[in-house]
């Protein structure tokens, strides 16, 4: 279970502030543990802890920033059951994705420790011509300054994750706001890192309001904020940012199509398709919410789909047996049934599902949904998918890229010419063959274009984000 209590991390230190923050039970309701909050006053003084270890952190050798990932990596695999329990709680996640989410930590930490001792540079040829004979060029990366870091609730240890172990292996000092639904993976985060001799000030770790944490946007002491969380709130805020430079992992609507020579792998595709729609209750960025599938095969999968969306369990996220545990307020369920209701007035059929109870809100697939409703163009970030047919391959993926988002999506297809063309054409920041959108794995650049985000995850990706080049010019002879 969790503690009664949560202190935040300012400056390396834990700090039990308050406990002004409530931390929920997502599937009953109940309050599950306390969290100290911070207030404008903290974060200013973890932004000038940040500035001040900025020389001690350039100082840090690789070697020692690899052995403060890797110490995280012991103790994250010693405290696996009590992550996987408190991300079950806390996020409504059922256990077994909760998990899987905690050897995803793992990974990603694994990963930065790899890439902490492998940041190079490169040797520049300047002698293009006679002016430059005798001059040499030398680039190398050097940290980029205080970081900002907003992680969100939906994967709030493995998200996290893409922000501090990077920064780590990088050598760049942080300030971290952890989603205010979702706080204790990042504080227990901050207990393992507070273990190791990271310089003083490396990291804050801190739960703000959204309303109160202004300075993780504006203060012109950060050099960098990478922001993962909803569009609306990325754009606005890199509109506030001022100098700094900003990495968006903001939102999708992400499709799959299934080709017409699928008919002998339905079984498969299905299973994928509806683990990509309804896994953590839907609420993914690269969860699948539109599915478009051949004419040649739209029947015979439309059939195994609505039997498979309904035999998918619905219930407690402690329960090994549940798939589909709760939305992460009842809002947000609202919020969705809202748009699904509007999509059934303008036409739409609900062929599984729909029924919504508080913050449950059943695995749902619906057919006939019109292109011009919240529920198809929006980012449902529930447990909604929508079915469609197409006759030709080169309209379907026209018709994925009919929308405003673009982060990744996915082609199932046994031909090659047609994952070329999909690579090619679908304006996405990557395209899974064989697969869902909702594939990842911690060192592969994930990131999308259009009001899907600006930047690169993924962690050699993400370091070279919180590095700059560095040149060196040498005269051979003066």
């Amino acid at each position: 279970m969790l503690q009664t209590t949560y202190p935040y991390y300012l400056g390396n230190e834990p700090v039990a502030a308050n406990t002004d923050l409530e931390v929920t039970d997502k599937f009953s309701g109940e309050v599950a543990t306390r969290v100290a909050m911070a207030d404008a006053a903290a974060i200013d003084k973890a932004i000038g802890l940040a500035v001040d270890a900025m020389p001690a952190m350039r100082a840090y050798p690789p070697f020692k920033r690899q052995a403060v990932l890797e110490h995280c990596v012991k103790r994250f695999r010693e405290r696996y059951d009590e992550l996987a329990l408190a991300l079950c709680i806390e996020a409504g996640k059922p256990i077994n994705d909760s998990k899987g989410e905690v050897t995803r930590l793992i990974d990603t930490f694994k990963v930065a420790a790899e890439e902490s001792v492998r940041i190079d540079g490169e040797i520049v040829n300047l002698q293009i011509s006679p002016r430059a004979n005798g001059y040499h060029g030398y680039v190398k990366r050097v940290p980029i300054g205080p970081c900002s870091f907003i992680s969100p609730f939906n994967f709030p240890l493995n998200l996290t994750a893409h922000k501090v172990a990077p920064a780590i292996a990088a050598g760049v000092p942080f300030v971290l706001k952890p989603a205010s639904r979702t706080p204790v993976g990042a504080l227990i985060m901050g207990e393992i890192l507070a273990q190791t001799d990271l310089p003083k000030g490396a990291f804050s770790i801190l739960p703000a309001h959204r309303d109160g944490a202004d300075l993780f946007t504006t203060d012109e002491r950060f050099k960098l904020l990478s922001f993962t969380g909803s569009p609306a709130v990325g754009w606005e805020l890199k509109r506030k940012a001022g100098k700094k430079k900003v990495i968006l992992e903001l939102g999708g609507n992400a499709a799959a199509i299934v080709d017409g020579d699928q008919g002998g792998k339905l079984d498969y595709v299905v299973d994928r398709l509806a683990f990509g729609a309804f896994y953590q209750s839907g609420q993914s960025c690269i969860g699948v919410q539109r599915i478009l599938a051949h004419a040649s095969v739209y029947e015979a999968l439309r059939e195994k789909l609505i039997a498979k969306t309904k035999s998918l369990v619905m219930g407690d996220p402690k329960n090994e047996k549940t798939f589909v545990g709760p939305m992460i307020s009842e809002s947000e369920a609202k919020r969705l049934a809202g748009w699904m209701e509007a999509a059934v007035q303008a036409g739409a059929r609900i062929v599984a599902g729909g029924k919504v109870d508080g913050t449950m809100f059943e695995a749902t697939l619906l057919e006939s949904v019109k292109r011009d409703t919240d529920l198809y163009r929006k980012e449902a970030f529930g447990p909604v998918a929508i079915l469609e047919r197409f006759d030709d391959f080169e309209a379907a993926l026209a018709q994925v890229n009919d929308s405003d988002f673009g982060l990744q999506a996915g082609v199932f297809t046994d031909s090659l010419a047609h994952a070329h063309r999909a690579w090619d054409a679908l304006e996405v920041g990557g395209v899974v063959i064989n697969d869902v959108p909702s594939f990842r794995v911690d060192n592969m650049p994930y990131g999308g274009v259009k009001d899907s985000g600006l930047g690169r995850e993924g962690v050699r990706y993400a370091i070279e984000d919180m590095t700059e080049l560095r040149l060196m010019v040498m005269r051979e002879t003066w």
